[in-house]
């Protein structure tokens, strides 16, 4: 990815005066130029979504959606939940629901929720397993994506207490989309972002090879977008466990090569012969993995923790 240079100062925003004077005789100092609060983080948000190399697509979420049926509570799930703090029967807009990872265990705790996916098959996936468990009644799904009209989809302003979005945020105009949530939430609205490398890559393994890793660090734009917005977020983190499994060295040297960014393709030796000496037997394989598919005979060993930022606020009819 090519270097950003962050635009100038958005036009709205001016430096705070400093009418001090120098003392007698002293050299006149340089004004500082306060860069974090006069960047508009929403243009350089969306600058640096066209330097992406692999935007979010519909179809891509299609063909992933069969291996998106779980059915227990993953401990994700179960973190984020606690740190929403809902209040009983609190009804809940579940944007970018997936298959239903927050979705269904919401719904069987008796809390109304409005699953949104830009992904059909996603929403079939959810339908099973609103199915499952019996909860149809309770989950009102929506084909919608973040850059659509939600208003015309039946999304309506204040329509629901809390608004989600979990490791979902696609789209270019990050401001648009944390203002879509502020304005549909009555009360609260919680997202997720990652800290870092992006949750599909495994730094430990690029490291160990010499590859190259981009960390986007997509939860300061969101902070600082919100603090702009004149909204008071709060920070918490998420450690979430993943586990890479493979049948074969050959499935794991596929699999693992996807993480490999431009420039660092030719890596492949060094990349099989990390994972060579690094498999194990996996103790859990045929078992069901976060997203429900079967888990293959080897793993890695190490642990590979993904950690999220847990960004909550509270909407702007609900401040005090």
């Amino acid at each position: 990815m090519t270097a950003y240079t962050p635009p100038p100062a958005h036009p709205r925003q001016t430096a705070p005066s400093d009418n001090r004077q120098e003392p007698s005789g002293a050299a006149p100092s340089v004004p500082a130029t306060p860069t974090l609060i006069t960047t508009d983080w929403n243009e350089e948000w969306k600058a640096l979504q066209k330097a992406r190399r692999n935007p979010d697509d519909p179809r891509f979420w299609d063909q992933r959606a069969k291996h998106f049926r779980p059915r227990e509570t993953h401990p994700y799930a179960r973190a984020f939940i606690e740190l929403a703090a809902l209040e009983p029967g609190e009804r809940v807009l579940d944007m970018g629901c997936g298959g239903g990872t927050l979705a269904i265990p919401l719904a069987r705790s008796g809390h109304p929720v409005v699953a949104c996916d830009f992904s059909s098959a996603m929403l079939d996936a959810l339908a099973e397993g609103c199915s499952y468990y019996q909860v149809e009644h309770l989950v009102e799904p929506h084909l919608l994506a973040w850059d659509e009209d939600w208003g015309r989809a039946g999304i309506a302003p204040r329509s629901v207490d809390v608004a989600f979005a979990s490791r979902s945020i696609a789209t270019a105009d990050l401001e648009a989309a944390l203002v879509k949530l502020d304005r549909t939430a009555r009360r609260r609205c919680c997202i997720t972002l990652v800290t870092g490398a992006s949750p599909r890559v495994d730094t430990t393994v690029m490291a160990a090879i010499g590859a190259s890793v981009t960390e986007s660090r997509d939860y300061i734009y969101a902070f600082n977008i919100l603090v702009g917005l004149g909204r008071y977020p709060e920070v918490r983190y998420i450690a979430s466990p993943r586990r890479d499994t493979f049948d074969s060295l050959e499935d794991g040297i596929a699999d693992f090569a996807r993480m490999l960014e431009g420039g660092n393709e030719g890596r492949i030796d060094e990349l099989a012969a990390y994972l060579s000496a690094h498999m194990v037997e996996n103790p859990h394989v045929g078992e069901p993995g976060e997203k429900g598919r079967p888990q293959g005979r080897y793993t890695l060993d190490h642990k590979r923790i993904v950690r999220w930022a847990f960004i909550a606020w509270e909407t702007e009819g609900n401040r005090s």
